[in-house]
């Protein structure tokens, strides 16, 4: 830009002088008034800089919405305490790095809606607030406030972009005419406020329309029509969750280009990082793989579309950091402007990652009003941040989904975002880059490969979470180029780099049964178009550690490179590397010795940012202890991978191959993997096979309790008692042994997380599906069958020992009875219903466990307990789930502890973690309502994709903040009744009572109707209607509105729907089905008897149908005075 405008002065001057007007102005003049910026932030900025800034955070994870925006939080609590600024956070997500001690100031648990946050502006009173942060969560609540009044009667100061200017790119009548403003054209698109409206808007757009809810992430409610039925379905849909839709034309087959901007309040402008989505416009940019720099565009329409984006953004006055999305069209220079994210989004968090460019850092420093070219390049730390990085190097990302885990979820991929997490990878060509990602979404995948699924045109077309691998399959049976570019709309380049893979996966096939034979050219082409080892085993049908010796012997051995993103310009001082076979010389020298930390990967369901938050902890605890630290994970969306965290960063693989030549480049004085979760359990013993050394507790012990039968073998030769088990041998014994114990009987799989393919099975028929499942997760791992204990309550113990002597236990009781997965339930810590002589079993068999293991470092171990018997279900010998919530919650940090362990401090034991006087409530956070069809009757299998927890004086208080905070809803009026047993009616008749004293209007099912009528209680009978009506009656029901009525209009606030398992009573699912974000809300709050008095009084003391306003501050069961009350953390 600098020398186009020195050129454009330059020729206004030569036209000036022309026309005889030469002694107007001289050309430093002209120069001085063009680098001036009329509208700059006037005075001392200094002096208008805020002293104390209130940051919100995103609330729990949820599909859309995942852990960038604790990386994006952490950052901007860095940047305002380098400038000595007071920080507030509210966040209620306990599992993230942000809410840590040492970060922010002051951390509130609490639920991010207006009428909390107004009371933490009343009792905090910042004078300045950043939104973008925190997502469209914090986006949406900033807004409210700003509208309500609420920042300018407290004189909160909206920091980084205005108000107004987020107002602009939400509400899309006023964006089209912004950008009509400059000449700038967005797709085809107009906004609706009803289902006539959207209608009409259809007709004059013409089909087919993409229709998308406004104010809403990840493309929630969105979806393309083809015609009106479609569109009817899609948009009644869509105003459940939003006041207005907008219908697009369709431009479904053009290119999507997205720019990362950073623009300051001097108008100085760049463009940071520019990305391809590899698949054409019609899917999400979160569903999407995506490549950074993009490698399709030429020229012409780099700049073009560069140019568009900082004319874009300096129009709309943002400050700080956006994301502007394009749509081009592949056979012309046309395109549109999709959308501007006036925030942080996951693109940032990615563009931070591919770039080494801390967008979240950088935005907050701007936000505070400091120029651009006065801000340091982090990579360089000698030129300035106003620098755009130019790569060496290419970036591919690739979403993890998780739909296998819903039945009913159709797995296609469009504009509605269903991916659970995200992998980057880095290589030195796109071959390269695209196979790495690809096993890292899947550590049971070896690549780009074809056997994965069969060839279907059909998948082609319509986009699946698997639709890569159709492609590797449909180039294996020799599809032309050209035919896959009709079939996908993916443009012919990637296409072609997909082709290279498989034909040199096709020469590498026939070296089979002779790969002595194999030039070494062939292997050293493999390794640098991105193929493992495992890989080429695979076509040569050896083994992984006999292609790996091969390769070693011919000296075929990855380099490490720095990321360079002044691409040598300047010498980089960065730590942060990666592998590559494409080069021939390291970066940097391997002389001192590191200890090295394996984080979580990508994340998904059961393993999301708990596991960072352990790792980091981790790494904290290390540099404190003077040791120098390598981190190993690839996860753009975390803070392990923020490269000032340690003292080296691998971005790459979490294999056995990239780990172990990452150990023998630098041997490190250790290995620790109990900190990242499953993953890095998975590859012990093949590491400790290798004479690897790892930290902690021994491999052949972490084998123990994660193979089935061995931990079930070992549970027994100590005498502890488990529930009954069989190893599966084969199905007749397995039947035999299901006969015998009775069912139902849980199937149990080894190595897994989540519960993975783990199932409850009530009949043979049962057991025999959920059998195959089983064998096919754990592979060469062993089967267990046990029985499962109905109406058993479940314990949670996460403990640190050394040496087999435990150190801390922390206690953490279930909310809901056995059977519901641990990351699926409510957690209540300390225990409020386990008698100390309980308390005291749990220690001695904790104790005996860890003895018996001989644990070093972190463990977690499940209990059930039933008429007075405790028995152990599982054992994890790695930080578990909960980690971060009892650390925070009872007030010792765990990881801290487990760290010094492993590395052999001696440390004071704690003994059992009693708390500070307060109660913790862990909550899960669902996004059910993104996957249509998802059934909501929790199990053994995981299905939540985040949690929340809250603090209070006692659990009711806790239990209902938190509740709030996953965006429950507290029910103003109508509270629909469908209990499925005679025995639940019963227990939850207080409940109803209390339900009815509190003013509300109950609606029940035939059976629960007649039932809570009997016993006084006022009840309208409404009826599901599922079967086909006789004549006879089909006139009568015609009057009467069915259950499934009222739910289309959103009648009920709340459903309370606790369903015979098995018997035929009516289906959960079609609750969910009616777009109920949460598993019926009531269900996880009435399970549980004992948990009953406590909800009554919460719902008592601060709701009811009359529940308008916030209750006054010292309502304390609601909201909170900091200096008083333990939801503010203060450090």
């Amino acid at each position: 830009m600098d020398l186009e405008g020195l050129f454009d002065v330059f020729v206004e001057a030569a036209r000036d002088l022309r026309d005889g007007q030469g002694s107007a102005r001289t050309v430093r003049e002209r120069l001085q008034e063009w680098l001036t910026y009329t509208k700059a932030p006037a005075g001392d900025s200094e002096a208008a800089r805020p002293r104390k800034v209130l940051i919100l955070g995103s609330g729990g994870l949820s599909i859309g919405q995942a852990g960038e925006f604790d990386y994006s939080g952490s950052q901007a609590i860095k940047a305002l305490k380098e400038e000595n600024i007071q920080t507030v956070l509210i966040n209620p997500n306990i599992a993230t790095v942000q809410t840590s001690k040492g970060l922010a100031d002051k951390v509130y648990f609490l639920p991010i809606t207006p009428e909390y946050v107004t009371q933490v502006i009343r009792n905090e009173r910042p004078d300045g607030v950043l939104l973008t942060f925190g997502g469209q969560t914090a986006l949406n609540c900033g807004v409210e406030l700003t509208k309500a009044g609420v920042l300018e009667r407290y004189c909160v100061r909206v920091l980084g972009t205005p108000v107004a200017s987020i107002e602009m790119t939400e509400d899309r009548k006023v964006f089209v005419e912004k950008m009509e403003e400059i000449g700038e054209h967005v797709a085809p698109s107009e906004a609706a406020a009803s289902l006539e409206q959207a209608q009409a808007a259809a007709e004059r757009l013409g089909y087919p329309v993409l229709v998308r809810s406004a104010y809403a992430l990840g493309g929630l409610g969105s979806g393309f029509a083809n015609n009106r039925e479609e569109l009817v379905a899609l948009v009644s849909q869509a105003f459940t969750h939003t006041s207005q839709v907008l219908v697009d034309k369709s431009l479904k087959g053009w290119k999507e280009i997205e720019y990362e901007v950073v623009r300051d309040a001097y108008n100085n402008c760049i463009t940071v990082c520019n990305m391809e989505n590899l698949d054409p416009l019609g899917i999400h940019t979160g569903e999407s793989i995506v490549v950074a720099p993009s490698q399709t565009l030429n020229d012409t329409e780099y700049f073009m579309l560069r140019r568009t984006a900082i004319k874009v953004v300096q129009h709309l006055g943002i400050v700080g950091e956006c994301n502007i999305q394009f749509a081009l069209n592949p056979e012309s220079e046309q395109y549109y402007i999709i959308e501007v994210n006036a925030r942080l989004s996951r693109s940032s968090a990615l563009a931070s990652k591919a770039t080494g460019y801390p967008l979240a850092y950088v935005a907050a420093k701007l936000a505070l009003g400091i120029p651009l070219p006065l801000l340091r390049n982090s990579v360089t730390n000698s030129t300035t941040a106003s620098f755009e990085p130019s790569l060496d190097y290419c970036v591919v990302k690739i979403p993890r989904w998780d739909l296998s885990k819903f039945l009913r979820v159709s797995t296609k991929i469009g504009s509605s975002m269903k991916s659970v997490g995200e992998v980057m990878a880095i290589g030195r060509n796109f071959e390269e880059a695209f196979q790495k990602a690809l096993r890292m979404v899947d550590e049971n995948c070896v690549g780009f490969d074809h056997t994965v699924k069969p060839v279907s045109d059909m998948e082609l077309e319509t986009p699946t979470d698997k639709r890569i691998f159709v492609l590797a399959a449909a180039l294996r049976a020799g599809y032309s180029i050209e035919r896959l570019y009709e079939l996908t709309k993916i443009d012919r380049w990637f296409l072609h780099k997909m082709k290279n893979i498989t034909d040199h996966a096709v020469l590498l096939e026939s070296y089979r049964g002779q790969q002595g034979t194999m030039p070494p050219a062939v292997l050293q082409r493999a390794k640098q178009l991105g193929f493992s080892d495992k890989q080429v085993a695979q076509a040569v049908l050896s083994t992984e550690l006999a292609v790996r010796k091969m390769r070693r012997d011919l000296k075929i051995l990855p380099v490490v490179k720095q990321i360079d993103t002044v691409a040598a310009e300047w010498p980089a001082q960065t730590n942060y590397l990666y592998l590559t076979y494409n080069g021939s010389e390291h970066d940097l020298a391997f002389r001192e010795p590191h200890v090295m930390v394996i984080g979580s990967g990508v994340y998904r369901i059961g393993s999301s940012v708990e596991f960072d938050w352990c790792a980091v902890g981790c790494i904290q605890e290390l540099r404190k202890m003077g040791f120098k630290t390598i981190m190993v994970n690839y996860n753009p969306e975390t803070v392990s991978t923020d490269y000032d965290m340690c003292d080296r960063l691998y971005f790459d693989e979490i294999s056995f191959e990239v780990v172990m030549d990452i150990y023998e480049l630098e041997n490190p004085e250790g290995v620790i993997l109990s900190m990242g979760g499953q993953l890095p359990n998975n590859i012990a013993m093949a590491l400790h096979r290798q004479q690897c050394r790892i930290l902690g507790t021994s491999p052949e012990a972490i084998d123990s309790a994660e193979n089935r039968f061995k931990f079930s073998r070992l549970l027994d030769s100590i005498g502890i008692s488990q529930p009954l088990w069989k190893e599966l041998s084969n199905m007749e014994s397995a039947k035999h042994f299901c006969c015998k114990v009775g069912y139902p009987c849980v199937v149990r799989p080894s190595y897994v997380l989540s519960g993975a393919a783990m199932n409850v099975a009530y009949s043979d028929s049962d057991l025999e599906k959920f059998l195959s499942n089983a064998v096919a997760v754990s592979k060469e791992q062993p089967v267990v069958i046990s029985k499962f204990i109905q109406e058993a309550k479940e314990i949670d113990v996460d403990a640190v020992a050394c040496d087999g002597v435990v150190v801390a236990i922390a206690i953490s009781e279930h909310v809901e009875n056995a059977g519901v997965h641990s990351g699926d339930a409510t957690l209540v810590t300390p225990p409020q219903d386990i008698t100390p002589k309980t308390l005291e079993r749990i220690k001695a068999i904790v104790h005996a466990i860890g003895q018996e293991l001989q644990v070093t470092g972190p463990f977690n171990l499940q209990l059930i307990a039933k008429d007075d018997q405790l028995k152990v279900i599982e054992c994890n010998v790695r930080v578990s789930r909960s980690f971060p919530f009892v650390s925070k919650t009872l007030g010792v940090d765990l990881v801290a502890l487990a760290s010094q362990v492993i590395m052999g401090e001696d440390v004071e034991p704690v003994g059992l973690m009693t708390g500070t006087g307060i109660v913790g409530v862990k909550v899960p956070q669902f996004s059910f309502s993104r996957l249509a069809g998802a059934d909501v009757v929790l199990g053994v299998e995981m299905t939540s994709t985040g949690e929340v927890a809250c603090f209070g004086e006692n659990r009711c208080e806790a239990y209902l903040k938190a509740m709030l905070s996953t965006g429950f809803k507290i029910p103003k009026k109508n509270i629909l009744l469908t209990i499925g047993s005679y025995k639940n009616k019963s227990e939850l008749l207080p409940t109803v009572r209390t339900l009815e004293s509190l003013g509300y209007n109950l609606y029940a099912s035939l059976g629960t109707a007649d039932f809570y009528t009997e016993h006084g209680i006022k009840v309208k009978a409404v009826d599901w209607h599922f079967e086909e009506a006789d004549s006879s009656e089909a006139g009568a029901r015609e009057s009467q509105r069915s259950i499934l009525d009222y739910l289309a209009e959103n009648h009920f606030e709340m459903v309370i729907n606790l369903s015979m398992r098995n018997l035929g009573g009516p289906p959960p699912l079609l609750l969910c089905h009616q777009g109920l974000p949460h598993p019926a809300p009531g269900c996880r709050l009435l399970r549980a008897p004992h948990h009953r008095y406590q909800v009554h009084k919460a719902l008592r003391r601060g709701t009811g149908p009359d529940w308008g306003s916030p209750p006054t501050e010292d309502a304390r069961g609601l909201h909170d005075v900091p200096e008083a009350h333990p939801s503010a953390r203060p450090d």
